[in-house]
């Protein structure tokens, strides 16, 4: 029985091997930057079999991070594989800026990640995959500051996406309504500086750049949008004062608090309900890969 047992597993694990979805790693790089980037691409077990388009959804990393984050630091390395066969799409993880918002800094060449996203990283999927070339097969979502980054694209190109996310966003740039130490406060604002400048400026970027601020916008463009953060996740208020403001403006959204701090435990629970969410959303789109 032990035997067979055995035999069996390693069955199914050649079969995932040779079937499962493929991830690519494929260099992206900015010629409004002038630097050279990269991006994990997770295609479906069902991609290399047929002509079909797949939808695309985005998923971006924190402000810490790097873009091969969501495949190397979950405790189940085949996360994104596994939502990749089971929902049929391409799922793409794209660099981002250490705690730059996924915006274009006014005063940095080199930190320019909206234009970046919007433009150039989309055009080279597009252009190397077959995927949904539409919004309305395009989703994105992402953890801390790529929950930020998410909704602040999303928001800013309604035209490029048809639903976005946020898991754990850094959703006010403002650190004093975080709950972190003085001195974490003191070792990451500089970082903040380069991107939007020093603090107490005027204009004031921080607060014109958060998409805690921006939802009256959010209400006009009428995107699809779901939002989670952890009960003991030091960004929780920003993520409670979004919502509040959401329910107030009258936006409709799905917001939920879950046990969990800010760690991939935690994301690991949270993405499939982002990507079941999308699922709902590309399937009335008429854009669902068979």
């Amino acid at each position: 029985m032990n035997l067979r047992f055995l035999l069996t597993s390693l069955l199914v694990s050649f079969c995932t091997l040779v079937f499962g979805a493929k991830v690519d790693s494929l260099d992206i790089p900015s010629v409004v930057m002038q630097k050279n980037l990269r991006a994990v691409v997770v295609t479906p077990n069902t991609y290399a079999k047929g002509k079909t388009a797949y939808p695309v959804l985005y998923l971006l990393h924190g402000g810490s991070g790097k873009f091969s984050d969501w495949i190397t630091k979950t405790p189940d390395k085949m996360l994104l594989q596994n939502l990749a066969d089971q929902y049929s799409l391409i799922i793409v993880t794209p660099e981002g800026e250490p705690l730059g918002g996924y915006l274009d800094s006014p005063f940095q060449k080199d930190s320019q990640f909206e234009t970046y996203i919007m433009k150039e990283v989309i055009e080279k999927i597009d252009n190397t995959y077959r995927t949904i070339r539409d919004r309305k097969g395009r989703v994105i979502t992402g953890l801390s500051m790529g929950g930020h980054g998410a909704l602040y694209l999303s928001t800013r190109h309604p035209d490029l996406y048809c639903a976005a996310g946020s898991m754990s966003g850094a959703l006010d740039l403002s650190v004093t309504h975080w709950k972190i130490t003085p001195d974490f406060a003191a070792q990451i604002a500089p970082r903040f500086a380069r991107i939007l400048g020093p603090v107490g400026a005027t204009p004031d970027l921080y607060a014109a750049n958060s998409v805690v601020n921006m939802t009256d916008k959010m209400k006009v463009n009428g995107l699809p949008l779901i939002i989670d953060c952890g009960v003991d996740d030091f960004l929780i208020e920003p993520n409670r004062e979004l919502h509040r403001r959401l329910v107030y403006n009258q936006t409709p959204h799905d917001y939920t608090e879950h046990p969990g701090a800010h760690t991939w435990d935690y994301w690991e629970n949270s993405l499939p309900y982002h990507v079941s969410f999308f699922h709902k959303i590309l399937k009335a789109n008429g854009v669902i890969a068979p």
